[in-house]
């Protein structure tokens, strides 16, 4: 079950300044050697160290990979890929300072037209198969955590007149989709 907390923007001049986002409340972060051994009891022929092997190799494989400019695809989880953030370059070339756009990183200060044409390197993980975003939505479980539940609840009370309740725990609902969600404290934009 995913269970979600509540974050309020509070960027001011947002368009959405002081609206309430959900936010899902990680539990714990599994390393490759708790991953091997969740897999290992998983009634696997394969050891906990023979599977923790694979992984390991696996990790080094797609670091190569993607770093050559392949994508690497996991059906029915994510695709991986290196992607760009860049600079934005005015002219592929400016004679004032004999400078052409190079494909190196760096960066370019507002005075020049040209130079480096990547700011920086980011890893991307694009849902695939079975766990694309529909998929998601149709088997994701969510519920609020006792203390979004506890906040839920009190808002109710305020608003009714009635005080603050006892922090209760509530089973969610689903997500329609209806708002922005996204999973940092800034304003939502929409993908």
């Amino acid at each position: 079950m995913i269970e979600l907390y509540l974050s309020k923007n509070m960027i001011e001049g947002s368009a959405a300044y002081g609206k309430y986002y959900p936010r899902v409340s990680y539990k714990q972060t599994l390393n490759i050697h708790e991953m091997a051994k969740h897999m290992a009891e998983h009634n696997t022929p394969f050891s906990e160290g023979t599977i923790e092997g694979i992984l390991r190799d696996f990790v080094k494989c797609t670091r190569e990979q993607t770093l050559m400019g392949n994508t690497v695809k996991v059906d029915d989880l994510a695709i991986f890929k290196v992607s760009v953030i860049g600079n934005g370059c005015s002219k592929l070339y400016d004679p004032e300072t004999d400078k052409t756009i190079s494909a190196s990183i760096g960066t370019i200060s507002k005075t020049d037209k040209t130079g480096a044409a990547v700011q920086s390197l980011k890893l991307l993980a694009q849902a695939t198969g079975e766990y694309t975003r529909e998929e998601l939505n149709k088997v994701a479980k969510l519920s609020w955590t006792d203390k979004a539940a506890a906040e839920i609840a009190a808002a109710k009370a305020e608003a009714i007149g009635g005080g603050a309740t006892s922090g209760g725990n509530s089973q969610g609902g689903n997500d329609s989709g209806d708002g922005p969600t996204n999973d940092d404290d800034e304003a939502p934009t929409n993908p």
